[in-house]
């Protein structure tokens, strides 16, 4: 568990390829500090397990899936990546709860200067829709950001100075690809409803699509 505010910035040191694996070494100092073997750290958002340390970092293995839904494959030697340690139980939960399961990518569309900050808009696939509001949490590259505005295609984030600095968004480009991890609370609670309103026995539209007649049939207020 993490909570999408990132402590280090760390490099690829190496990516080691083999006919079933896949091992990227990553330069860290402050994420290894207190960290063992077998500990998770979260990479560009990423929960990978420490499978080794090494002299300047540590060393963790991407599985095929990971390879598949995430930014992770794309990365080059002497690529930088937001690093996060796992959550300890009395840490302060001072960004948002974070799993490190990413949902799926977009691609950074736009960034635009807006007084003391940084305004991204990403496009995001279209199953994602339903999970990112206005206002609501969202995990982009392993960072917790507030979304600021949506449509249904593209999200905006708002950057202040610290965030933009201190992460690896100082180096984005147009067009990056960007690891995207929606709010857990408000999957369980979009997941729970349309379950609960296809399997109910009194709808005849079976389909589990979320509407507001639903919603107002089931006692919601609308």
């Amino acid at each position: 568990m993490f909570t999408g505010i990132v402590r280090e910035i760390g490099t690829l040191q190496a990516i080691n390829k083999g006919g079933s694996s896949y091992q990227l070494d990553i330069k860290a100092e402050r994420v290894v500090e207190s960290a063992g073997k077998g500990d998770s750290i979260a990479v560009n958002g990423v929960c990978l397990t420490v499978v080794a340390f090494t002299a300047t970092g540590f060393k963790a293995d991407v599985m095929p899936e990971t390879l598949r839904k995430s930014n992770l494959g794309d990365l080059s030697l002497g690529s930088q990546v937001n690093l996060e340690p796992s959550l300890g139980v009395n840490d302060l939960l001072d960004g948002h709860i974070v799993t490190g399961h990413i949902d799926g990518t977009g691609n950074l569309l736009k960034i635009k200067p807006e007084k003391n900050a940084r305004v991204l808009s990403i496009d995001y696939p279209e199953e994602l829709g339903k999970y990112i509001v206005e206002k609501g949490s969202i995990a982009v590259n392993g960072v917790s950001l507030t979304v600021v505005e949506v449509n249904d295609k593209v999200f905006k984030v708002s950057l202040i100075p610290e965030s933009w600095s201190e992460t690896t968004f100082y180096l984005s480009k147009i067009g990056d690809t960007i690891n995207l991890e929606t709010d857990i609370l408000g999957k369980y609670i979009v997941n729970t409803t349309e379950n609960y309103l296809k399997n109910s026995g009194g709808s005849n539209d079976k389909s589990g699509s979320l509407t507001k007649e639903k919603l107002q049939k089931y006692g919601y207020d609308l």
